[in-house]
């Protein structure tokens, strides 16, 4: 059971729109209500997972300050207003959708982000210390992002948002931490890196596999009401993540070393679309399936740049860079 579930993982380039077509066509022939008990049980099976392998204490060890600082600015000041100018232009009518493609350039690194990094020969100790830090703070600074830029066009309930960010983000990392530590005291460090860490990851893939056939089956219907929606989706989120890859390539490439640059762009130019996903699901109530529609596109686009950034790491990054000396 366990290898077919790393197996989808490794495949999600595939599996995901296959996902998303599966549920399509169970949302066109099924009263599909039923689907929205599952959303919490998903989210939590989506989540808790990637949290049992985060290591919190790495926010706090010094190094690697200049890329971490770049890292978050690009985060926070420059990919979330970029996310929101797109909305505004191809969403203008439609303001959930907006929304959407807000909270998918809000939440930092992906749940491969330290994989992506290692597999193309970053450095992965800022990629773990980029992914703490950028999951805890995009936490805080998601709801005041979202009230702040989008409550003029939509209802936006701050406490309710609040609420369930504690719900799928600080209760599946508290506990997260607690079976790492249970895990540690009870077969010892070396057991747990070697062969119980590993297992997690794949695991976290139902939950994301299962909120994304939820997230199409219940919009389905209205999905064939208007078949180039989904075209028209793709197009300004395709934008979102071609010019982080830029912006974030060129700066890597300018100001710091190659290990650096990687872990930057990586860190940068791949979401946390499983907290966005379930972000949407959870505290939107039934406008939720049109965000969640959006940040289940962005799979698509960013599995696909992940891997392909891998291949062509070379050519990318194809020196040794070092800062620029003032």
């Amino acid at each position: 059971m366990f290898t077919i579930i790393a197996m989808l993982q490794k495949k999600l380039v595939i599996v995901i729109p296959v996902i998303m077509i599966l549920g399509f066509l169970f949302g066109l022939q099924m009263d599909v209500s039923f689907l929205k008990q599952g959303i919490m049980p998903l989210t939590f099976l989506m989540v808790y997972p990637m949290m049992v392998n985060l290591q919190l204490k790495k926010i706090v060890e010094r190094g690697d300050g200049k890329v971490q600082i770049a890292a978050q600015l690009l985060n926070f000041l420059i990919t979330p207003f970029i996310a929101f100018a797109l909305g505004k232009l191809f969403f203008s009518t439609n303001h959930y959708l907006a929304l959407g493609l807000l909270l998918t350039g809000l939440l930092p690194t992906s749940g491969m982000t330290i994989s992506w990094t290692g597999m193309a020969k970053g450095n992965m100790a800022a990629a773990v210390k980029m992914t703490v830090f950028g999951l805890l703070v995009g936490s805080i600074l998601t709801p005041v992002y979202i009230k702040m830029l989008m409550g003029a066009s939509v209802e936006i309930n701050m406490l309710s948002i609040l609420k369930q960010i504690a719900i799928i983000v600080v209760i599946p990392l508290l506990l997260g931490n607690f079976t790492q530590r249970f895990l540690i005291a009870r077969f010892g460090m070396v057991h747990y890196q070697e062969k119980l860490k590993k297992k997690f990851p794949p695991i976290s893939t139902l939950g994301v596999l299962g909120i994304v056939f939820v997230a199409m089956a219940l919009k389905a219907r209205s999905i064939m009401s208007n078949p180039s929606a989904l075209f028209v989706i793709f197009i300004p989120l395709l934008i979102l993540y071609v010019v982080n890859f830029i912006i974030s390539t060129m700066i890597g490439k300018l100001f710091f070393k190659r290990k650096d640059a990687i872990a930057l762009l990586y860190g940068t130019v791949m979401r946390n679309l499983s907290i966005a996903l379930a972000i949407a699901m959870t505290a939107f109530g039934k406008d939720g399936a049109d965000i969640a529609l959006v940040v289940a596109m962005g799979y698509i686009i960013q599995v696909q740049m992940g891997a392909w950034v891998v291949r062509l790491t070379d050519r990318i990054f194809a020196q040794e860079h070092h800062p620029q000396k003032s």
